[in-house]
């Protein structure tokens, strides 16, 4: 620490702390434009300037580190002279030559002004015409009120890294331009807002921001999309959100994606479920009639009370007629903690068995199974935001540009810093341009690349034996196995050459510190178990596990996949993933809830739909999940769904799952309740209401306890807070998080064993939670799909997420923004595939596999292979899971999400 002297008192400085810095920490205010928190810091504004005795020139102290004993005034004459002329030069190029922002109602140039009290100026305007670019459909664009602070070329090229915003010309010509000159709307910009968030003057803008004045309410929450679990500020007026804005998390440090900026507009949708519904009598459940346009043929409104009647009376007389085994229970990963737990516990206490799961059986099942197998736990050993600490970092099947964006900055932060990223991807993507090297490879030959590594690593002796020896078992095993798989014998199937691989091997093994992240390009396979078994090996062998910059991080899908996961949402897991077949576990939870549970393991996703076409399951209830959408091979799931004798749906918006039941439940969206959530990096975070609910739609938790007194159990929750307590008392990992703790903080890492305690962010520091603490080496062999492409379906298609898009889109198309960014369906196609079937790109095509078809448009994509295609299933018009097949994982039972074979026809 430095101590120095501001304005006549001592005050000190942080290591590396600026002059700014300091001041702000004493809150000792200096004026500031072109500074932003995180920032790289640029002093080109010298709106801060500031007096150092002894200096014969004024310094920026935006940039100025202060020494020992130095003297610094920003309140003396001569200082404030200094910045009170800038903020006049500032001021004498706005329109109007106003303090008063046309664009922007916190602008940090008028707040400035009317601090120093600067409300005019004699200096003339700059004649430069300046046209307004209004093309995009979120983001304004008003260079009339532009000062070049630079900060947003700094929010897009230094933080999101998305290298879109620049400066051109020179002189009084000088501006902000996107890409090559281009409209915004016509450039590669992700509308990530961060340039907005950025803007002290208004010069770029969020187009709503008209609404933001200041009366507004601002909500403390977090974002309801991705595992990232971004830390945000809702701004409300009149019971409606009219904007976001990036709040100081751990996980995102104020950045926002286009989903959290721009994304929160679906939860004042007309198509809002805003009472319950029960099926008209005589009114045969069809899947051809999926859309909102068939609601009022098909259902009646009804009060909750005889809704709840309806439908609790339906699973009873099940349960009484077939058998406890008769019911099952698909939670959502899009709730809270607390609704996840109250789920789970239901079905265990009131349908009596284990069939409960949710979406993790469709994305990262097949890791968590690795994982428990090697390591004895499925959660994360590091941060995604320990990229920072490493030299080498992998990322393999994951396209986080895409899927987790804001994680995927702290990646493309590595790479500009020159840390080596190794992406290992059957498709380019658009991180492939930042990284040192790029693998594609032919689907399906994940295993093989991963063994041909190993077998690189151990043949060169770069394997840590001092790591191995003390924290593993079955070493010897997993050298027989790999020692059949070098990489020449492996280049030629792979599409890789075998110099490739051993570079990427040396490299890992030989760094520091390396970190693998993976997504569900290696879960979401036959094989996706066996993937994860490799990557567990190779980081166990070269012993990168346990410290900063290391381990193992598979990222997880949706906002609380990991929370609803740990919370016991999976059927053959309690909370904390105990197992439901340990006495000692059984004795515990039958005891805390009054209940002889069942110890069976339950049915998964894919499991339950099989039981229902063999009439060995009947009734279901579905809290916030979409299978008739989300699952593989539709036209079978949804023939499956639709033949359930009983099926209670709770949702916030008529889905094709919803279309397809009994009696639906109207829930209230993340915003409009109270809950925690767990990210991907095990950080529980508290997400706060914002809004009021529509019509009679309650919170999930609210229902689901409903739901419970009318099945005959006597549950006596009041408040989420007390669920979250009881949730504490099964969950020793949270043990040590209170709800006070939550409220104040925000975000707990968790293990948090003792309410003392800060949270783990890195574990696996000292062995493993085995019974022996050590982790074991599983070994794999190399197997050939089930489906291969042949004459008839010559091309192998990958499905997956985009942008602008979550999920099955029940979300995100109810959305304007995301919308109208992205509102048709395509098929990704190679150019040379292209030309051989004769289509171009915006043609109509038909893409066709064993199990159906679909309609959509084509889309030339040089970055996809020849042989592979690429359909988001997020459309429900051309949903591309009626293509998929429905072989699982033996082990994690996940479908084959990535691998299937297809043909392409134009469509006449």
């Amino acid at each position: 620490m430095t101590t120095f002297t501001l304005n006549n008192q001592n005050i000190t400085a942080l290591t590396n702390e600026t002059i700014l810095q300091a001041a702000q920490r004493h809150h000792i205010q200096i004026p500031n434009l072109c500074y932003k928190e995180g920032y790289r810091p640029d002093g080109n504004c010298r709106s801060c300037m500031v007096e150092i005795d002894g200096e014969r020139v004024l310094s920026p102290s935006c940039c100025r580190q202060p020494t020992k004993g130095m003297v610094v005034y920003s309140n003396n004459k001569r200082a404030l002279t200094s910045q009170k002329m800038v903020l006049e030069l500032l001021i004498s190029d706005m329109p109007e030559q106003s303090i008063q922002s046309k664009y922007q109602h916190d602008s940090r140039l008028q707040k400035w002004c009317e601090q120093l009290g600067v409300y005019h100026t004699k200096l003339p305007k700059r004649h430069t015409p300046v046209v307004a670019d209004t093309s995009h459909c979120a983001i304004a664009v008003n260079l009339d009120s532009c000062i070049q602070c630079n900060l947003c070329i700094r929010a897009c090229r230094e933080e999101q890294c998305n290298d879109v915003i620049g400066m051109a010309n020179n002189g009084r010509h000088t501006k902000i331009v996107f890409d090559l000159e281009v409209d915004l709307s016509l450039s590669t910009c992700v509308s990530c807002g961060e340039c907005v968030q950025a803007c002290p003057t208004g010069a770029l803008t969020s187009k709503n921001e008209d609404n933001w004045t200041p009366d507004l309410k601002e909500v403390d929450s977090v974002c309801p999309y991705c595992g990232v679990g971004c830390l945000l500020t809702y701004k409300v007026k009149d019971n409606k959100i009219v904007g976001v804005k990036g709040r100081e998390g751990p996980a995102n440090k104020s950045r926002l994606c286009v989903k959290g900026r721009y994304g929160f507009d679906y939860a004042h949708h007309d198509a809002r479920l805003k009472q319950p519904l029960i099926r008209r009598d005589n009114t045969p459940k069809s899947i051809d009639k999926l859309t909102p346009e068939h609601l009022e043929e098909m259902f009646r409104p009804a009060t909750w009370e005889e809704a709840i009647v309806f439908a609790t009376k339906g699973l009873k007389t099940i349960k009484t007629q077939q058998g406890r085994e008769a019911l099952a229970g698909f939670g959502s990963a899009k709730c809270s903690n607390e609704e996840a737990y109250l789920f789970q516990k239901l079905v265990r206490t009131g349908f009596e068995n284990n069939n409960v799961d949710h979406c993790t059986r469709l994305c990262h099942a097949s890791s968590v199974y690795a994982l428990l197998e090697g390591i004895g736990s499925g959660a994360v050993s590091n941060p995604f935001n320990d990229a920072q600490f490493s030299n080498v970092i992998i990322v393999i099947g994951a396209n986080p540009n895409v899927n987790h964006p804001v994680a995927a900055s702290f990646f493309k932060n590595a790479a500009k810093k020159n840390q080596a990223i190794i992406e290992i991807n059957p498709m380019r993507t658009s991180l492939s341009r930042l990284v040192k090297h790029f693998v594609q490879f032919n689907p399906g030959t994940d295993v093989l690349i991963l063994n041909a590594m190993m077998h690189t690593i151990i043949k060169e002796d770069l394997i840590n034996k001092e790591y191995i020896a003390k924290h593993t078992k079955n070493f010897d095993a997993i050298k027989a196995s790999s020692a059949r798989y070098s990489p020449e014998s492996v280049s030629a199937i792979c599409g890789i050459e075998a110099k490739l691989i051993k570079t990427i091997s040396r490299l890992y093994a030989k760094a520091d510190n390396a970190i693998i992240f993976w997504g569900m390009g290696i879960s979401q396979h036959t094989h996706g178990a066996d993937n994860a078994r490799c990557l567990i090996a190779l980081a166990l062998m070269c012993g990168q596990i346990g410290r900063p910059g290391t381990g193992l991080h598979p990222l997880r899908g949706q906002n609380n996949v990991q929370g609803a996961s740990d919370a016991g949402l999976i059927p053959m897991m309690l909370p904390d993933y105990q197992k439901v077949d340990d006495a000692n576990v059984h004795a515990k939870f039958s005891k805390l809830w009054e209940t002889d549970l069942a110890t069976k393991p339950g049915k998964t996703v894919t499991e339950v739909i099989d039981s229902i076409m063999t009439n060995d399951l009947q009734a279901m209830y579905i809290m916030g999940e979409n299978p008739a959408m989300s699952d593989p091979n539709l036209n079978h799931s949804r023939q499956a769904i639709a033949k359930l004798k009983h099926l209670v749906v709770q949702d916030i918006f008529y889905t094709e799952t919803a279309a397809l039941a009994d009696v639906i439940l109207p829930a209230t969206t993340f915003s409009e309740k109270t809950g925690t959530v767990t990210n991907t990096n095990r950080q529980v975070q508290m997400g706060r209401q914002v809004l009021d609910a529509p019509g009679s739609a309650k919170p999930d938790w609210w229902i689901i306890i409903e739901i419970a007194k009318g099945l005959g159990l006597d549950w006596q929750y009041n408040s989420v807070k007390q669920i979250f307590n009881e949730m504490r008392q099964t969950m020793p990992s949270i043990q040590g998080i209170t709800w006070d703790k939550l409220e104040k903080q925000s975000s707990v890492t968790y293990p948090c064993k003792k309410e003392s305690d800060s949270g783990e962010a890195i574990i696996f520091k000292e062995g493993f939670p085995t019974s022996d603490g050590k982790a074991l080496f599983v070994p794999t062999n190399y197997q050939l799909n089930t489906e291969l492409p042949d004459n008839n379906y010559p091309l192998i298609l990958i499905t997956g997420r985009i942008l602008e898009h979550w999920h099955t889109g029940s979300m995100t198309r109810k959305s304007k923004v995301l919308n109208h960014l992205k509102p048709q369906s395509f098929l990704a196609i190679n150019p040379k595939d292209a030309k051989k079937i004769g289509i171009s790109s915006g043609d109509n095509i038909i893409l066709k596999s064993k199990r159906g078809s679909v309609k959509t448009l084509a889309k030339l994509d040089s970055n996809l292979q020849i042989g592979n295609v690429f359909m988001p299933f997020c459309f429900v018009e051309a949903a591309a899971n009626i293509i998929t097949r429905d072989d699982i994982d033996p082990n994690g039972k996940i479908p084959a999400f990535k691998y299937c074979a297809v043909t392409v026809e134009p469509c006449i």
